[in-house]
Parts: structure tokens; C-alpha cells; sequence
């Protein structure tokens, strides 16, 4: 397994909708292999694939509370068959957005329809913690930020905060 690195805002390949997998087959399991041991890297609980880089419709979660008891979960071409109207907040964090958390309203239950690690076809009624991470993750592969959701000014402050960050990053001192 190979840990790839994450995109972060303000990066444009964030932006693009993710295409669906036509086929499970090895080179995307291998795919999903290195997006689970990214993210367990990072550390996170969630990763799509188009924040490694690869404009796919993959996702991965791990939302297991124990390091050692690792529960990962796949999700090839996720989509969302139903969402609750009663909505659920959460604190929110995202790998592509380093070091910025918000509150987020969504749907506190979902039903989602998929391909799992093996390309079986799948369903799965979600909530709580559950729910809001797909919901989070699906997002990315519509090329949606959890800070999408919060005022412009909010976004902008947040987005023009990493800029600068990055900008830092990108320095070399000889």
C-alpha cells in the first residue's frame, strides 16, 4: 500500500465531479487500498478518491472510535436513494481543509446504494455519524466542500487562510 498525498483548498481538482467506476477489479482495489492507509496516515475517518488525485466515484470510512479494532468500509459509485427531512449537526473537519472545523446541518439518516470492495451490489441505511460522513464524502465526489455550506464570508476567510498556508508550504529556503 502506498500513502498518496491529499489535495487541499484552495486546489481546483477539488472542484471537478468525480466519474463512476465502470469495473472493480484489481488496479481499484488497490486504489481503495491506498486511499484506507492515507487516510488512517492523515488521521482521518473518511477519504474520496478525487482528494488523492484520481477523479473517481471511490470512498472510504473508518469511523471505528479503537486504532486497534480498524472497521474500514467501501464505497464504489455510492449513491443516495433517500435522506431524512429531521437533520443532525455535527462538527465537521475535512483532510483537504487542514486545521478548520464548522458546524454542519444535514440529513440525520440516509439510504445509500453501491458496489462494495468486491464489486457486490450493496445497500445501506445509515445515521447519525454514519450518515453525515457518507453524506460528507459523497459531497466530494460532486466536487462539494464541507465549507460550501457555511456563509461566503466564512469561506473566503477559511479558503484565503489556506492559501496562505500553502504559500508558506511552497517556500524553499537555501
Amino acid at each position: 500500500m502506498t500513502i498518496r498525498k491529499i489535495l487541499t483548498e484552495p486546489d481546483p481538482f477539488l472542484r471537478q465531479k468525480s466519474k463512476p467506476v465502470e469495473k472493480v477489479d484489481d488496479s481499484i482495489r488497490k486504489i481503495m487500498d491506498d486511499m484506507l492507509e492515507t487516510m488512517y496516515q492523515a488521521p482521518g475517518i473518511g477519504l474520496a478518491a478525487i482528494q488523492i488525485g484520481i477523479p473517481k466515484r471511490i470512498i472510504v470510512l473508518d469511523i471505528s472510535k479503537d486504532p486497534e479494532k480498524k472497521e474500514p468500509m467501501y464505497f464504489v459509485n455510492p449513491e443516495k436513494v433517500f435522506t431524512s427531512e429531521d437533520q443532525a449537526t455535527y462538527e465537521e473537519g475535512c483532510l483537504s481543509v487542514p486545521g478548520q472545523f464548522a458546524e454542519i446541518d444535514r440529513p440525520d439518516k440516509c439510504h445509500i446504494k453501491y458496489l462494495n470492495y468486491n464489486g457486490d451490489f450493496k445497500e445501506l441505511k445509515a445515521e447519525g455519524l454514519l450518515a453525515t460522513c457518507i453524506q460528507h464524502e459523497i459531497d466530494h465526489l460532486e466536487g462539494i466542500l464541507f465549507i460550501d455550506y457555511l456563509s461566503k464570508l466564512k469561506r473566503s476567510m477559511i479558503t484565503k487562510k489556506l492559501s496562505k498556508q500553502k504559500k508558506e508550504l511552497e517556500r524553499i529556503v537555501v
